[in-house]
């Protein structure tokens, strides 16, 4: 998101900087330039970094929240102290805090004492990609139309195309849910179970979600655009994709313990998974992909079974929502 910010901003004189909550990292990252987890890309010299919390707001226009959902809450406890002005704050999370079941703008509403405008940016992003500048497309969701017009503004580059939205909750549970039904479809690459079935669970899998939303008062419009379906779709194919990946080894016999344990980025699909399980309960909510994917996870359910079982539910007329 950095790159892109340069990208936008470098001829309208401002500034881009990368705020690293881990000191220690910092040097390397301003000499080298670089980050393990984007083999090849190089962060232009145009983009400052540092780690000082203190000084982190001055002279800042817009926030962009890049952090791992369920560190959202400790690290913006370090920060709120500091933000001492209605600073907007864009949220590029994805997910639902486990303790309270909250979207990441609200958790961010929930530390900030200040009144902070708050949007969301989503859609079909895998981040190599983007470092690459291949063209992707995203939603700006808010309900302030005026901050949500504003981002679509400041990430006007030629690879990246904006829509506005004021779904702002159907926006942020798409984005969360999406990656459940990954972690489903990459169980279906691990099994060798074939296209058929893993485009059955991507129709599927749009459904229970759609539903969730309808009954938490999102638009169902939502999930059928670029936040929906979108990120739907690239996340459960991409070979880029963690979620994906993640499924794939569990369906492999691989265990979870030491697929996280082996990764270097945060799969956030797993912890979600019982968010969205404690949703659909709290709301009454017929979800049995992500009932599957819970019971995987967390219960050594095999993964075989859990598509047998699947498929031998009882047959239904197909809805949608």
């Amino acid at each position: 998101m950095a790159l892109v910010m340069a990208d936008a901003l470098t001829h309208r004189g401002v500034a881009a900087t990368i705020w690293c909550p881990f000191a220690n990292q910092v040097p390397a990252l301003q000499n080298t330039r670089q980050s393990p987890r984007l083999k090849g890309f190089h962060l232009p010299d145009a983009v400052g970094i540092m780690s000082d919390e203190a000084s982190l707001f001055e002279d800042v226009t817009i926030v962009i929240n890049a952090i791992p959902t369920q560190f959202i809450r400790p690290v913006w406890k370090r920060l709120a102290p500091h933000l001492h002005s209605p600073i907007p704050i864009v949220s590029v999370s994805k997910g639902i805090e486990n303790a309270t079941l909250l979207r990441p703008s609200q958790i961010i509403a929930n530390v900030v004492t200040t009144d902070v405008p708050l949007c969301a940016l989503s859609g079909p992003t895998i981040a190599a990609e983007l470092a690459r500048r291949l063209p992707a497309a995203l939603v700006s969701a808010s309900n302030d139309r005026a901050l949500a017009e504003r981002v679509q503004d400041l990430f006007n580059v030629p690879w990246m195309r904006i829509y506005a939205n004021d779904d702002l909750l159907g926006v942020e549970l798409a984005g969360a849910t999406k990656n459940i039904i990954a972690l489903a479809a990459g169980m279906v690459d691990g099994l060798d179970a074939g296209d058929n079935l893993k485009s059955a669970l991507l129709a599927r899998g749009l459904a229970e979600i759609a539903r969730l939303g309808g009954a938490m008062g999102a638009a169902l419009d939502t999930f059928f655009g670029i936040a929906g379906v979108g990120d739907l779709a690239t996340t459960c194919f991409s070979p880029e994709g963690r979620n994906r990946s993640c499924g794939e080894q569990l369906g492999r016999g691989v265990g979870l313990d030491e697929i996280l344990a082996g990764s270097s980025s945060v799969v956030e699909g797993v912890p979600t998974t019982k968010s969205v399980v404690e949703l659909a309960d709290r709301h009454n909510v017929d979800m049995p992909i992500t009932r599957a994917v819970h019971a995987i996870l967390f219960d050594q359910f095999p993964p075989k079974e859990a598509i047998g079982q699947l498929m031998s539910r009882e047959m239904k007329v197909e809805r949608i929502g």
